[in-house]
């Protein structure tokens, strides 16, 4: 055992107390990670992070019942799968064997499926001219195509100014030929119709066919 020399302890060499690790700071290990950022925290609780003597293990992939953590996280190590604390509240918590990042894909799939399901329909316009040219048409054919297939409807119309009034036929048919180009994702609701100085179609997403 080290005896202190007389008049203390000696201070390490170059004097000013105890060094700071390289870099300032504070400690890093255990400590903070940087001054000001906050630590995002996990969705759930798995492997290490679940502190909690036993765990109530279900799923497939194992015998149901409860478990000491450390032969839980045993038992998913050996699978080559993460312990996931799934319901936080009970005692013990329940957890499961899986893989957490094939979890949270799953689940944002699903929420985004429900989502897009729950969507509320919107009716987009596509706005034509009796002399509108092919190249003008499919670009105005591309976009309905994806409105209808996002679940919108589209307001398909020509419009006539001054003299061009004259051209209805034209825009009608224009108008069903438009509905022709979207028969395999849209239904026309009804037939080209004058509103004004326009020239109306409404178009439907087409519902999937039964198998």
């Amino acid at each position: 055992m080290a005896v202190p020399q007389k008049g203390g302890f000696s201070r390490p060499p170059g004097g000013g107390g105890f060094s700071r690790p390289p870099g300032g700071g504070g400690f890093n290990k255990g400590g903070f990670r940087g001054r000001f950022a906050p630590r995002k925290e996990a969705e759930h609780r798995i492997n290490h992070f679940i502190r909690v003597p036993q765990v109530r293990l279900v799923g497939d992939n194992v015998e149901v019942g409860v478990y000491s953590t450390q032969d839980a996280m045993k038992m998913a190590q050996e699978q080559g799968l993460d312990l996931v604390e799934i319901s936080p509240t009970v005692d013990p918590p329940v957890c499961k064997i899986i893989d957490y990042n094939k979890f949270l894909y799953d689940k944002k799939k699903k929420e985004k499926e429900m989502k897009a399901k729950s969507k509320v329909s919107e009716v987009k316009e596509i706005r034509f001219t009796p002399n509108t040219d092919d190249h003008d048409f499919d670009f105005k054919a591309k976009h309905a195509e994806s409105f209808l297939k996002d679940g919108n409807k589209v307001k398909a119309y020509v419009q006539f100014k001054g003299r061009a009034i004259q051209f209805q036929e034209r825009g009608q048919l224009l108008l069903l030929k438009f509905a022709e180009r979207l028969a395999e994702v849209g239904i026309l609701e009804n037939m080209p119709k004058m509103e004004g100085r326009r020239m109306l179609a409404m178009f439907a997403p087409k519902g999937k066919k039964k198998a």
